[in-house]
């Protein structure tokens, strides 16, 4: 069983940084692919970026690729979405999540039903 918590959502201007963060408790956090997801009103939960247990694997959407990173510290059992050059259309409430075990190949972790855990969520906001 895995709690987490994320944080770090606001509001921020078009071009703008924000860097999440996703706190993790329970089960070892270093045995769990982690992923972002993303979900504007009236829309499905968008996948953004995963990351390998190791940390040695990355995979994101195309929208996303060259502004967001999601680095991972498994010493702290913390999980980060950092989003630069962010756009109006970023905007949504950002999930975390740990994946199904085993693990697979970081690409696996690409849709909702591939995850097991999930955080409440927390609002960016991006005004143009």
């Amino acid at each position: 069983q895995v709690q987490l918590v994320e944080s770090g959502g606001g509001l921020v201007q078009a071009g703008g940084s924000l860097r999440l963060s996703c706190a993790a408790s329970g089960r070892t956090f270093s045995s769990y692919a982690m992923g972002w997801f993303r979900q504007a009103p009236g829309k499905e939960r968008e996948f953004v970026a995963a990351i390998s247990w190791s940390g040695a694997g990355t995979h994101y959407i195309d929208s996303v690729k060259g502004r967001f990173t999601i680095p991972r510290d498994n010493a702290k059992n913390t999980l980060l979405l950092q989003m630069n050059s962010l756009k109006p259309e970023d905007s949504a409430v950002y999930h975390c999540a740990a994946g199904r075990e085993p693990g697979y190949s970081v690409t696996y972790y690409d849709r909702p039903g591939r995850f097991d855990y999930w955080g409440q969520g927390t609002q960016v906001t991006v005004s143009s």
